[in-house]
């Protein structure tokens, strides 16, 4: 079975429910994983994509804050959600589709502004939360899956505008990369969008504070699919959908899309 997967950051499932849709018309990827939804679940405009064919739903929630989930058109079944680093937050949800392949969909902390865990809190928060990812990975060696979602870091030097300058910068940082990769390797995840495009510099989220995104290009790719090796070869046609950055009230974020035949 063919199907293809987006990850979005949406920044609000309410106030931007048109572009969620105006994606689900437009480009139509059977599975859609959202993040930082900002809703309770019972809150999120499911009729608005069961409307367009997006059937199955699987979410946590909560008011104003976090909040993850995957609509499909295939069917699927809610497979666990976890509490990493014990936040009390809705930061992971996991759906199981009718082939046996498990989605995770993840919203990593961002860690707030100071990489430093000993005066900023929010730092320390998500290297738990990375470091809690890798040990259930350990734990228990995921098989047939595929993790998306906003991580929060950029990892290569060619996801990120200038590496130089964002070396102390969160989400670009040595320790940060660090982490990151050692979830990588604890689960035997594969980087599927670098897998299919391996050079160049490739960016999935441009700061509002930018007064024009597009020429300045300033961007970090925050955005990522990963598979277990036991997939990752049935993945391609991955790409970064830039044009969304620019719609109508947009979310900073781009969708990121992989197509896999499992």
């Amino acid at each position: 079975m063919a199907f293809t997967l987006a990850t979005w950051n949406i920044n609000s499932v309410r106030l931007r429910a048109d572009i969620v849709a105006k994606l689900m018309g437009e480009q139509a990827p059977d599975v859609l994983c959202l993040q930082e939804c900002k809703s309770p679940v019972d809150k999120i405009p499911r009729d608005q994509f069961t409307a367009l064919g997006y059937t199955h739903m699987v979410a946590r929630g909560q008011k104003g804050y976090n909040g993850v989930a995957i609509f499909s058109k295939i069917p699927m079944v809610e497979a666990g959600a976890e509490d990493f680093a014990q936040l009390g937050h809705a930061r992971h949800i996991a759906g199981r589709l009718e082939n046996g392949v498990t989605i995770h969909n993840h919203y990593v902390p961002a860690g707030g502004d100071v990489a430093d865990r000993e005066v900023n809190e929010k730092f320390g928060q998500k290297l738990d939360y990375l470091t809690d990812m890798r040990d259930a990975f350990h734990a228990s060696k995921p098989e047939k899956s595929i993790l998306v979602g906003d991580l929060n870091i950029a990892p290569r030097e060619d996801d990120v505008w200038d590496h130089k300058k964002l070396l102390k910068v969160v989400s670009h940082t040595p320790i940060e990369v660090e982490h990151f990769n050692d979830v990588m390797a604890s689960g035997g995840w594969a980087d599927v969008t670098r897998n299919d495009i391996p050079d160049g510099k490739l960016y999935s989220w441009w700061s509002y504070r930018a007064k024009d995104w597009d020429a300045a290009d300033k961007g970090r790719r925050l955005d990522h699919i990963w598979a277990t090796g036991d997939i990752q070869n049935a993945a391609h046609s991955s790409r970064v959908m830039r044009a969304a950055r620019g719609w109508d009230r947009p979310s900073d974020h781009a969708p990121v899309f992989a197509t896999f035949d499992v």
